[in-house]
């Protein structure tokens, strides 16, 4: 059946959305203007040597901003102030930095007078995108999206404009819910921690007819293959812990292979590690992108959502769009889609900071 891989645009961001038979495949946010950098080669120069660590932290420019390098074997020869290339492997992450690999192949004797700074960008989310799901035709909402189709996957995009279907949508918006609806009647609840992510699973009383266990545990194995997949649509990863709903621990054990069965679908190949001893299902899951939750909480996101408010038929009237210090900071570092959102709601606007409001808000005014 013919997959669609969705191009919804509003200034600033990108909503890619795979799609077959009705069902959200996969999903992704894109913002040109915040790239995540994995992938990405830079000319690096190490700045400390951390033997403790087996690495090294390595300046690449981006005004002093440093990655943290794993080192082994003859790569612990490298000194402090060495010129090498560097290659992105995962975004920074939870207060985390960027983390770095080596590429393959002989590395370039580079000079001494070498500048950190980047070489060239790695993949973006579209293109990884289509590059997982390569028969998907790719269906952009507007020429904003059109135009962002690189060379190399036009080809592939339905000549005709069309908007995500309500129903995607609907799915869309509700991957930013903590709280996810599964078959059965349950539910889980995803909370994510500095450490961990932690997912708590309900489900209704025992039907009748049933031993108590015998119903939760068919409940809980019906519902994991939809957790697992919305924990994929968010790209929730690192250490992830699942408490399966009212299942004596022991009951708890016959779960572990269909969840490893489950699994092998996910393209970054997490693992199922065991039950531990209270129960809970123990999934470690590659970090590497940005979650959605970090994605729709971080604060170029929070200044995104304010051009989104600002775009939108509530501000219709609106004149200015008054944030916080660190909010409108943002927002003047990319005053192209500023001003893009301005063309889309066809009325100018200005930008203000307000002191007085909390980190990361923002409201939408009529006064100068």
């Amino acid at each position: 059946m013919t997959q669609q891989l969705y191009l919804a645009y509003t200034p600033g961001e990108l909503r890619l959305a795979v799609v077959q038979d009705d069902e959200l495949l996969d999903y992704t946010l894109w913002r040109p203007d915040f790239p995540d950098g994995v992938g990405d080669l830079y000319h690096g120069r190490i700045a400390t040597l951390v033997p403790a660590m087996g690495g090294a932290f390595v300046n690449i420019g981006l005004g002093g901003q440093q990655g943290f390098l794993s080192l082994s074997g003859n790569q612990a020869q490298l000194t402090e102030g060495h010129n090498l290339i560097v290659q992105v492997t995962r975004a920074a992450l939870g207060g985390k930095g960027l983390r770095l690999r080596l590429p393959q192949g002989t590395q370039p004797d580079l000079p001494a007078s070498s500048q950190p700074g980047l070489i060239s960008r790695g993949p973006t989310p579209l293109e990884r995108l289509a590059q997982l799901w390569p028969q998907s035709e790719l269906c952009a909402d507007s020429p904003e999206a059109a135009a962002l189709i690189p060379p190399a996957l036009r080809d592939r995009r339905r000549r005709l404009f069309q908007p995500v279907p309500a129903s995607i949508n609907q799915a869309c918006d509700a991957l930013a819910d903590t709280i996810v609806t599964l078959p059965g009647r349950m539910s889980a609840s995803i909370t994510p921690t500095p450490a961990l992510i932690a997912i708590d699973m309900d489900a209704p009383p025992s039907a009748s007819g049933q031993t108590k266990q015998t119903a939760q545990f068919a409940a809980n194995r019906d519902a994991l293959p939809v957790l697992l997949h919305q924990i994929r649509l968010r790209n929730l990863s690192g250490a992830i812990l699942i408490d399966p709903a009212g299942l004596a621990v022991k009951k708890r054990q016959a779960l572990l292979e269909p969840v490893r069965a489950m699994l092998k679908a996910d393209p970054l190949q997490p693992r199922c590690l065991d039950i531990t001893a209270l129960g809970l299902i123990e999934i470690v899951r590659a970090r590497i992108y940005p979650s959605l939750p970090e994605l729709l909480t971080s604060p170029q996101g929070r200044a995104l959502a304010a051009l989104r408010a600002m775009c939108s038929e509530d501000a219709a009237q609106a004149t200015q769009l008054r944030g916080s210090l660190r909010l409108i900071a943002i927002l003047e570092t990319i005053p192209q889609t500023v001003a893009d959102c301005a063309r889309l709601r066809g009325k100018p606007f200005t930008l203000k900071s307000d002191p007085s409001l909390p980190d990361l808000s923002w409201r939408t005014d009529t006064n100068d």
